[in-house]
């Protein structure tokens, strides 16, 4: 029991008006009462429902004479509020009495037999119609919610699913409700027809359909499972495949679907009409053109005289729009008018243009960046506040930011600012990823016995923007100790610095016979400067100690190394070199992406360069990367490198600094560092001082990736060789292999998978089909 001087505010819940008020007043819920003051007021019946809740929606104060018509009003709104499923008035003396009886509240809401959708999926779901946790219990919204739970499993083609709801009152005057699924078989594609074509094919024309009646991986894509929304995005397809083969006119004029009284197999037919093929006549401007109609008439990728193609047309006009964004007007609007002449089959086009208001930008939001600063990801803006709009800006600033590779996902919109008609926002979406890695572990094999390996390296260290890394690996044939730090923003104006100091032990891989040591201790530090968007040089210096030591079994080539800067003719022994190299390089980024580019170009050359050191020499690097999209998530990548390096005046060039090739990262099939020639003694990789590498792949998102889009499978074709010092370059000896791989930004860094076949594999060549890499690869 609470008295009206007991109640609390508490947060208004949403208002429903039910039937059962009328139903109640008619029952005699609200019983003829004699006027009355209201001296106070008293609630029963409540068990979670708040007395101030109650008294919140109650008409009628203490002090205020309680008549019949209050009565009503009274009764009404307290149905109106949907908590209750019954309410009455009553007098005791001089206190208004109200008796509630509160309809039960859900508890849990819970489902068996879902396998089709994740269980969170349809909690959500069924909340937004008004059944869930915490929710009031409504009898017409769970019979909604079952009907919904149908509808949504006959969209996947699950035409047998039963569901049978139960309703379990609990405690505290609440319900525990479990929809019962029974899924039954999926109903498969039996057939479908496409009525009305003449033109083409009907392999053709299914080809360009997603639905099909199975196929080889039909049990993983689900291909012949029936989906409305399916369907309506392959009528789109087959109207895109007419539209750009010139017929204007296509239509489809039905589509029917069927299903066999046994719910198994379904039936599709597509009437269509193919119309007439057209060709283009002309194109004209109407609307403001701003003096500029050449130049957009030169973005018109539609020809006179061609044959008409509706996705040529669309991206006229988005290339129209998109210009006029760069000059500030973010909402224009193109629509190409159609004049068809169907005597002559001919189409002519007038593009009108309305560029409405030119636009400011108001704020640059940023969002999702849970570690990374805001200041790192602001820095990398081309567009500013309070600035014109540009939308080449807004699409360098979002490239810039995803080039970072700190993120999964970077996405931009730029939607109109409130309460303007000349301003708009920015808002700038990224998803973090793991920008540290840290690994540490152990093996044991025949050939190098028990081996330890730790390196961590973090790309963004506390959300500054900056790299810190640290390596140590005590592998008996690589032992290396390394500390690196890179800031990328060193000055306000975007030069960066890095520096690494190292100690480094190489001893011979596992396939070589032969021996040798070689260590080289030493620092660099270098400086990059933009000198555009996309341009920087780097300039840098280092200071090296290399030191080989061979014996009778080293490698001719190591020993002959030795002899030259010992001045002996033995060939073993100990020689050691100081080294002072320079470096300058440059680096054009026009990617789309650091980490899953599908657009753009990355370009390397750097030239290593020691005139000061005892082994005077130079090692050059150029390496070129192309992408461009092939089909809707398709993209062609093609990678070229070419490395030379040569002595200088009478100085051999050192063999430490010699280049391999074979694995992945240059020709995938052939076992890594084994391209090029063989000590004539035990046939060991030597690498060599030159080498030409060619790649390229055909990369796809992988079926059920989702969202994940660094997740993919690609075709690929690889090239290359090594080249000893003062060889010919000779093309002939090239290395061929072809095959099929995966790619993963995985949580613990980059994944690279792939089986090769050797093309033109010669005698002694040694081939290793399957190979993987963790770590950054192209």
């Amino acid at each position: 029991m609470k008295l009206y001087s007991d109640r609390i505010t508490s947060t208004s819940l949403r208002r429903s008006l039910i039937g059962a008020a009328v139903l109640a007043l008619c029952s005699g819920s609200a019983m003829a009462i004699d006027p009355f003051v209201i001296k106070d007021i008293r609630v029963e019946g409540i068990q979670r429902t708040e007395a101030g809740t109650v008294f919140s929606y109650l008409p009628v104060r203490v002090g205020e004479t309680f008549n019949d018509d209050k009565s009503v009003t009274a009764i009404k709104a307290l149905y109106a509020t949907g908590f209750f499923k019954d309410v009455k008035l009553e007098k005791d003396g001089e206190v208004l009495v109200v008796l509630v009886e509160e309809r039960p509240a859900i508890a849990k809401v819970d489902f068996t037999g879902a396998k089709e959708f994740e269980k969170d999926t349809l909690v959500k779901a069924l909340k937004d119609i008004g059944v869930g946790e915490a929710k009031i219990f409504d009898k017409a919204s769970v019979d909604r919610a079952e009907q919904e739970l149908k509808r949504q499993y006959l969209s996947h083609g699950l035409y047998g699913v039963k569901v049978v709801t139960t309703v379990t009152p609990i405690e505290r005057n609440r319900v525990n409700i479990t929809f019962a699924v029974d899924e039954g078989e999926v109903a498969k594609i039996k057939q479908i027809n496409i009525v009305g074509n003449k033109l083409f094919s009907d392999k053709e024309l299914k080809d360009q359909l997603a639905l099909n009646t199975g196929g080889w991986f039909a049990w993983y894509t689900k291909s012949n499972q029936y989906s409305k929304t399916k369907l309506t995005g392959d009528l789109e397809s087959l109207k895109s495949f007419y539209l750009n083969r010139g017929y204007i006119e296509m239509n489809i004029d039905s589509t029917q679907v069927s299903i066999t009284p046994d719910k198994k197999d379904i039936y599709i037919t597509i009437n269509i009409t193919e119309g007439e093929k057209y060709n283009v006549k002309d194109i004209k401007f109407e609307g403001e053109t701003f003096g500029r109609e050449e130049e957009l008439r030169g973005l018109v990728l539609l020809r006179k005289g061609e044959v008409y193609s509706g996705e040529r047309l669309t991206a006229t006009n988005k290339l129209i729009s998109d210009r006029l964004g760069t000059f500030g007007y973010a909402f224009a609007n193109v629509n190409a008018n159609p004049d068809i002449d169907r005597d002559k089959r001919e189409v002519s086009f007038t593009f009108f243009i309305d560029p409405g208001k030119r636009a400011y930008v108001r704020h640059m939001n940023i969002a999702g960046n849970t570690s990374t600063r805001d200041e790192v990801i602001r820095r990398e803006f081309r567009q500013f506040e309070s600035s014109w709009y540009d939308a080449n800006r807004i699409k360098l600033s979002r490239d810039r930011v995803d080039r970072l590779g700190y993120f999964k996902d970077v996405t931009i919109d730029t939607p109109e600012a409130q309460g303007t008609s000349d301003q708009v926002d920015v808002n700038l979406t990224v998803t973090e990823k793991p920008t540290g890695n840290f690994q540490i572990g152990g093996a044991f094999s025949q050939a190098e016995k028990f081996s330890f390996q730790a390196a961590i390296q973090q790309a963004n260290f506390a959300g500054s923007g900056t790299t810190v890394g640290l390596e140590l690996n005590t592998s008996k044939y690589s032992r290396t100790i390394s500390f690196s730090q890179t800031d990328p923003y060193y000055t306000d104006e975007g030069v960066s610095r890095g520096y690494e100091l190292y100690l480094r032990t190489q001893q011979p891989p596992a396939l070589n016979i032969g021996s040798y040591t070689i260590k080289q201790q030493g620092g660099r530090i270098s400086y990059g400067v933009p000198f555009s968007e996309v341009d920087t040089v780097f300039f840098g210096i280092g200071l090296e100690r290399s030191k080989i030591t061979t014996d009778t079994t080293s490698p001719i080539r190591f020993q002959e190394y030795v002899n030259t800067i010992n001045g002996t003719t033995s060939g073993v022994g100990t020689a050691a070199t100081n080294a002072v190299p320079l470096t300058v390089a440059w680096a054009r980024d026009s990617r789309d992406s650091a980490l899953t580019p599908t657009v753009g170009r990355y370009q390397r050359a750097n030239l290593e360069l020691d005139v000061v050191g005892q082994q005077k020499y130079y090692r050059a690097v150029y390496e070129h990367q192309w992408y461009k999209p092939l089909f809707s998530k398709v993209t062609l990548a093609l990678k070229g490198e070419f490395d030379y390096g040569h002595g200088l005046g009478n100085s051999a060039y050192p063999v430490f600094k010699n280049f391999y090739g074979g694995g992945i990262g240059s020709v995938r099939g052939y076992l890594s560092s084994s391209l090029g020639a063989v000590d004539s003694r035990y046939y060991d990789a030597l690498g060599g001082a030159s080498r030409v590498i060619g790649n390229a792949e055909l990369q796809l998102p992988f079926p059920g990736s989702g969202q994940d889009r660094s997740l993919r499978w690609f075709g690929f074709l690889d090239t290359g060789q090594v080249y000893q010092e003062g060889e010919k370059i000779r093309y002939s000896q090239l290395r061929y292999s072809t095959g099929l791989g995966i790619s993963w930004i995985s949580p613990v860094g980059p994944l690279k998978l792939s089986y090769a076949k050797p093309l033109n594999a010669k005698e002694g060549d040694r081939l290793e089909r399957f190979q993987f890499q963790m770590g950054s690869g192209f």
